[in-house]
């Protein structure tokens, strides 16, 4: 029983540096890089973080895909990946804390004038412009899992005014949960500030249309640290001259790396950042190696995923 990694994009951990940091919880385990990979029948556990080549498909004895990560919708329908393979993601704290994190800087730049100031500096013009009250600022988190629930906590104990909105009715103290379509054009309608961190799956993909944006507070700023195919980016980009919403901080696009052609490059209501607002794993790498455990002795997995339903 062999766990095999492959992380399958540049710009993060190189498979051998995790590998190294996964045997150094485990020096007994069977722990390989892809760069050395050894017998690939012995192979039973695949962690990646992206799966972009058909490794899958070359290891007869596969029994799980493990994601260092929490998106899984790549994954679970995967043509390299037999039926009877299972899946797994993580739950890290580390990342989830940093993705609200992430979301927090965005909301207080806006509230604290960052932007208008650094303007005024370039101009040598001396404007005193006060901050926004947090209880005057009403900030949305779209889905109340794992990570947006964790955000929704940190904005509510900032004291901003503070709504989630998730397809199944939640209960989070001093926090206005609201769910199903009454409750997403609420949410759409109220927020100064709107934080989307959903999956991808059926129902999410473009759930910010163009006809959803035209719903957003006008000058509110959209800040999407989720899965990029949540937002329709045409109809984002027309959405912005309409000024519904008047900025949007996209730290995850539909394809990613972002082609050098696409006009969210250049747009003056756009801020974009390289997929980097949840960095490290943590004590989740605790996780990956307890799961080849719970594999090799028959047991339930952690966070293992419905490959039907997609989370």
């Amino acid at each position: 029983m062999a766990l095999l990694i492959e992380i399958g994009h540049d710009g993060w951990y190189s498979a051998e540096e995790l590998a190294a940091e996964l045997q150094s919880l485990d020096p007994e385990a069977d722990i390989r890089p892809i760069s050395a990979p050894g017998d690939l029948s012995e192979i039973t556990m695949l962690a990646v973080s992206t799966l972009r080549s058909d490794i899958a498909s070359q290891l007869p004895n596969l029994q799980l895909v493990q994601k260092l990560g929490a998106g899984v919708e790549t994954i679970v329908s995967h043509p390299s990946i037999a039926p009877n393979v299972r899946v797994a993601r993580l739950k890290p704290q580390e990342p989830a804390r940093e993705i609200a994190q992430y979301c927090l800087a965005y909301v207080l730049r806006g509230t604290r004038n960052m932007d208008y100031h650094e303007k005024a500096q370039a101009r040598a013009i001396w404007d005193p412009v006060p901050p926004r009250r947090p209880h005057e600022v009403t900030v949305g988190v779209l889905g109340l899992g794992h990570i947006g629930g964790l955000t929704a906590k940190l904005m509510r104990d900032i004291g901003f005014k503070t709504l989630g909105w998730s397809r199944s009715q939640e209960d989070l103290d001093g926090i206005t949960c609201l769910s199903g379509d009454a409750g997403l054009t609420e949410i759409l309608t109220a927020s100064d500030y709107l934080c989307a961190i959903l999956p991808s799956t059926a129902e999410t993909r473009e759930l910010l249309n163009a006809d959803r944006l035209a719903l957003m507070k006008e000058g509110s700023t959209l800040i999407n640290a989720g899965r990029g195919d949540l937002i329709n980016e045409p109809a984002l980009i027309s959405a912005l001259y309409q000024r519904r919403p008047g900025h949007a901080v996209l730290d995850v696009m539909c394809k990613e790396p972002l082609p050098t052609e696409s006009p969210l490059w250049k747009h003056p209501c756009v801020t974009l950042t390289p997929h980097v607002s949840g960095w490290h794993l943590g004590d989740a790498l605790g996780d990956v190696v307890e799961n080849l455990h719970r594999l090799t002795e028959g047991r339930d997995l952690l966070h293992e995923v419905d490959r039907q339903r997609g989370y």
